[in-house]
């Protein structure tokens, strides 16, 4: 006896098949005495010969599906956790189909799946996904590699069936919503390579056991919700390229973990609330580190010297903290240093001269510096876009700085010194500025010369010596502040509020008092 099970539509264009064979069949039969004079071998014959068409049709919609059972359950329970989907990311995740060939889906030669890749776009919640993870993707046994970046509200705690995949390298869940403790098993991902939790909501301490996961080479638990201290195991973590536990709550000393750290080329520990001084053990870090960043802390000291011999460094942010002392003589070592941040601190003279050959950003504002010009290595700089010296004791004309190059110009912050002149020829040579502050100076020229380029979004010239009348240029601007200067004149249709035009000569109408007629 045969059991025939329906295939699926396939299988129905198969029966269709088989009647128009059993038709052309009765006609070759008139012509065979055999079959012709045997009814039953005539049918059994068709029977097994609607049984082949029916396995053939079977086994071609199988050949279809090649995704794995397990696999397409796994991927369509987590598709049925997701509440909304607003770009239709997971709209070819559809039961029956190829699931390798799914959004998001690569498998391996054998057709298992091995990586699942759903990434939004930062700012962009229409590149978005919200609901929870389901832990049926435990299922996907062969999978190594996870991908679920930047789709903003995936909640949930951290995916626990993670740990039992036996092959799992990549893990890479960030900027979401998820929250609750970071696992203290997390040591069962043996071959774990790159772990990135960043930009979620996980409290509480990093686990201890963090520090078996040895064949990691990138380790991201910034933007988190992150205590406690850093735990000393993470010493044992030799092969880290990068490592970034920046913008928690993390407490406590920067322990001395970083002996045998050959390869590391990324150091963020900035905005925590770390405390004491930079350990010496960092300096070894010096044939290739090229990213430290400690800002937004309450470390304190001096800056050390061993500092000076990172010849490799492009980023060096200390701001925020509490170090004290002048900076080091070796810095001028730090020929390729691209960012540096000593900003709000205790530092003071002597600056040291640099050799750098070309900085991008420079922000020493708010120190005991007296530097009484702008350096002449970063006047001569032609890649600069950020240049931030705010209460620096600059004393000087601002006609006379010159720069080498004003197109790259982003941000310019001159703000509490004593700097006399006009501000018109240097912002009238800039075409993409975007901020230009210079509260608290001596400046004085006529504010209607003033070239507002499209690209400038704040624009602070309060406590100056301006005069002029108000540009109806700054109504696109999105920040101003003239306040406590000589201008006069009514002031053009604006959204913003009186205190940005007080304290000046005669300037009239909303939101100050009415113009006399």
């Amino acid at each position: 006896m045969f059991v025939l099970t329906p295939c699926g539509p396939s299988a129905l264009m198969a029966l269709k098949k088989v009647t128009t064979t059993i038709i052309f069949f009765d006609l070759i039969t008139a012509r065979l005495p055999i079959i012709h004079d045997s009814p039953c071998h005539k049918y059994l014959f068709l029977l097994l010969l609607f049984t082949i068409f029916i396995s053939l049709s079977c086994l071609t919609s199988l050949a279809a599906a090649r995704c794995h059972v397990d696999d397409e359950t796994g991927l369509l329970d987590f598709k049925s956790g997701i509440k909304t989907d607003p770009s239709r990311m997971l709209s070819s995740w559809i039961k029956g189909t190829d699931c390798c060939k799914w959004f998001g889906i690569t498998c391996s030669t054998s057709n298992r799946v091995t990586t699942l890749t759903l990434v939004g776009r930062p700012n962009n919640l229409t590149q978005s996904l919200s609901g929870t993870i389901s832990p049926s993707l435990s299922k996907l046994m062969l999978m190594h590699s996870i991908f679920l970046q930047d789709l903003k509200n995936l909640e949930g705690p951290f995916p626990y069936f993670l740990l039992n995949l036996p092959n799992i390298q990549y893990v890479y869940i960030e900027n979401n919503k998820l929250s609750g403790p970071i696992p203290i098993n997390i040591s069962k991902m043996v071959h774990l390579s790159s772990l990135s939790l960043e930009g979620n909501r996980f409290s509480g301490p990093i686990p201890s056991s963090i520090g078996e996961l040895t064949q990691l080479t990138q380790l991201r638990l910034g933007l988190n919700l992150l205590t406690g201290t850093i735990p000393n195991s993470i010493q044992r973590l030799k092969n880290l390229t990068l490592l970034h536990l920046d913008h928690n709550q993390i407490s406590g000393t920067i322990p001395e973990i970083f002996s045998g750290f050959s390869n590391l080329r990324t150091l963020n520990f900035g905005y925590n609330k770390l405390t004491g001084k930079i350990p010496s053990g960092i300096s070894s870090l010096a044939p290739l580190l090229a990213f430290l960043e400690l800002g937004h802390n309450f470390l304190s000291g001096p800056i050390p010297d061993f500092l000076g011999k990172f010849q490799t460094l492009d980023t060096l942010d200390l701001s925020w903290n509490n170090f004290s002392g002048i900076v080091p003589k070796t810095f001028a070592n730090l020929t390729k240093i691209f960012n540096l941040d000593l900003s709000h601190n205790l530092l003071v003279d002597p600056f040291p001269e640099m050799n750098v050959k070309g900085i991008e950003s420079l922000d020493l504002s708010y120190n005991k510096f007296h530097l009484g010009t702008i350096p002449r290595w970063v006047t001569t700089s032609t890649i600069i876009y950020s240049l931030k010296l705010a209460k620096c004791g600059i004393k000087m004309k601002l006609d006379d700085w010159k720069p080498t190059d004003t197109y790259f110009y982003d941000y310019i912050d001159l703000s509490e010194n004593e700097i006399t002149g006009s501000a018109v020829t240097l912002l009238n040579r800039t075409d993409y500025l975007v901020g230009f502050y210079a509260s608290g100076n001596k400046l004085k020229f006529d504010l209607g010369k003033l070239r507002i380029v499209k690209s400038l979004k704040d624009l602070d010239l309060s406590k100056n010596l301006v005069v002029g009348n108000v540009p109806k240029g700054v109504t696109g601007l999105e920040k101003l502040n003239v306040s406590y200067n000589h201008l006069c004149g009514k002031i053009p249709s604006t959204k913003f509020e009186a205190s940005v035009f007080v304290g000046n000569d005669c300037l009239c109408g909303s939101p100050l008092p009415n113009c006399k007629v």
